[in-house]
């Protein structure tokens, strides 16, 4: 049985793959530091390190331990705001915790890591969609970092020779997301349908982004583990939607018309994303099998069925991590 230690498992995305690779037979350990992640949202029982990636010696302790043959590194600093009000944090967390991996992957012999990276390298385009060819220009700390991190797994294969497989996300959504971070505005909409108050758009809601459901991100990390060789890969749809029609799609799933409110466009807001997923159908033998209906529909039963811990925080109570 292959051995797959998922850092940032018990986050949003990274619980639905460790809920994947335990579907598929795969040994999983967890590495996580809580920060927004919740050992509830993994109901598997197995291995689990509770640090930070940036930590080389918990780090390396949890290698040396359960001695994986793949890492899938989904742990970072996901918001653009918070990397723009702390870039050092930023950095430490996603450019240092990924040279952790990277340095302890070769110590350790691990085959391949699988990188979950971002749309945020690419910055603005005026080519839609935007294939993984595109030049990149990331306009935010994040989207440096992130960009950092891959040119990073790709010396790391010129160097060590580790395979590496680089997955681009758009706009993941789904069960687990949280109101916190980048890309909830789906959450925080079907909280506020849910609770019958008033959602907040910014800018006049025609901004379009490429939504992906979270369970088909998942599936795109265990294509990437059975892909021969190392490439980047967008994970996405491909498909456009404006905020204003997934506010509307969210509003008739719940029986609710409560009007939104209309502010300023934050300052670096894209007008349009929109990645092209066509390498990643043909080389990874994957492709995205929900559409915005059903996996909107799948999220906001999610939340209905949560009642009174709607939308958790995320954080665990100390005693949880002794």
């Amino acid at each position: 049985m292959e051995k797959v230690l998922v850092t940032g498992g018990f986050g949003f995305i990274g619980s639905h793959i460790v809920e994947k690779l335990v579907h598929h037979n795969y040994e999983v350990a967890v590495y996580d530091n809580l920060s927004t992640g919740s050992i509830n949202n993994v109901h598997s029982k197995g291995l689990a390190f509770f640090d930070s990636v940036e930590d080389e010696g918990a780090l390396e302790k949890a290698m040396k331990t359960f001695k994986p043959d793949f890492v899938i590194h989904q742990a970072a600093q996901i918001s653009v705001q918070n990397s723009v009000s702390n870039i050092t944090n930023d950095a430490r967390i996603n450019i240092i915790g990924s040279t952790n991996i990277i340095k302890l992957s070769q110590k350790y012999g691990v085959k391949k890591i699988i990188f979950a990276s971002s749309a945020a390298v690419y910055g603005n385009s005026k080519i839609m969609p935007i294939p993984v060819s595109h030049p990149t220009h990331p306009l935010s700390p994040y989207g440096v970092s992130k960009q950092t991190a891959e040119e990073y797994l790709k010396l790391a294969k010129e160097l060590y020779d580790i395979d590496y497989v680089i997955l681009r996300y758009s706009n993941v959504y789904g069960p687990r997301q949280t109101v916190s971070g980048e890309g909830g505005v789906i959450s925080i909409f079907i909280n506020h349908v849910m609770q019958e108050e008033q959602s907040v758009i910014y800018g006049d809601g025609l901004q379009t982004r490429d939504f992906i459901y979270v369970d088909d991100v998942a599936s795109a990390n265990l294509q990437a583990l059975k892909y021969n060789g190392s490439g980047t890969f967008n994970i996405s749809s491909s498909t456009c939607t404006s905020i204003n029609e997934v506010f509307s799609k969210i509003q008739s799933i719940g029986k609710q018309n409560v009007s939104p409110i209309y502010q300023p466009a934050k300052d670096g807001d894209l007008k349009e994303s929109l990645l092209c997923n066509k390498k990643s159908i043909q080389k990874l033998d994957w492709q995205p099998i929900y559409s915005l209906e059903k996996g909107l529909t799948n999220t906001y039963d999610y939340y209905l069925k949560q009642k009174d811990s709607i939308l958790p925080s995320g954080k665990e109570p100390t005693s949880v991590l002794k």
